[in-house]
């Protein structure tokens, strides 16, 4: 897996090999995972991961993982994995128990993307409802365009992971895509701390992490 650190915007499973009897479950629509870190356990010497802190990311040698860090506090704010034919950004935020914190996110994304100019349209995703954003962009070269994205919140114990898709994901889901996959193996590490919902999980540089360009 390659890893980049990526400067900050200025806006704001278990292995294959495992046999299917010891395969961990999850409730829901999270089955398959992405999973909690009480359903399925990352040893801390594990070379096929990238530990992130809250996040535990297995890697593929056609997946990027790019680190979106803010360059005033040197903190973490997103991941985003990067394949050939799409990319999606993680984002993980505290939840209360049996609070939808993925309900109360959605109309305040749908305004936020009204007030850029862009529009928003609630539809069903792999994990429940989802929203599909089309926002104005302009490219290197000053030429003006839209940008499609699906935005999902995957919720688990005491915690949300926010999933912005691009590319080819967003236009057609595939579960067999490298994207996908990738996505169902992410380990959620919530901590005992306590933390109001929305508060954003920490994330941090793995070891030998370096910046390029």
């Amino acid at each position: 897996m390659r890893l980049r650190r990526k400067q900050a915007a200025d806006s704001a499973e278990p292995a294959e090999a495992v046999e299917e009897a010891a395969a961990p479950t999850a409730p829901g629509h999270r089955s398959d995972g992405p999973w909690d870190s009480s359903e399925l356990t990352v040893e801390e010497d594990d070379e096929t991961r990238a530990d992130l802190g809250a996040l535990s990311i297995e890697g593929h040698p056609e997946v990027e993982l790019r680190l979106q860090v803010d360059e005033a506090s040197q903190q973490v704010q997103a991941v985003m994995l990067v394949a050939q034919d799409g990319a999606m950004e993680l984002r993980a935020f505290a939840s209360a128990r049996n609070e939808e914190l993925w309900d109360e996110l959605r109309p305040r994304l749908v305004e936020e993307a009204s007030r850029h100019g862009g529009s928003a349209e609630e539809v069903e995703g792999p994990y429940g409802p989802a929203l599909q954003l089309t926002m104005p962009v302009v490219d290197s070269e000053g030429r003006r365009g839209t940008q499609q994205s699906v935005v999902m919140g995957i919720a688990g114990p005491r915690w949300m992971l926010r999933v912005t898709m691009f590319g080819r994901p967003a236009a057609a889901y595939d579960p067999e895509g490298l994207l996908e996959r990738t996505l169902r193996k992410v380990v959620v590490t919530r901590g005992s701390e306590p933390m109001a919902p929305g508060d954003p999980l920490p994330l941090k540089l793995p070891s030998g992490a370096r910046r390029m360009g």
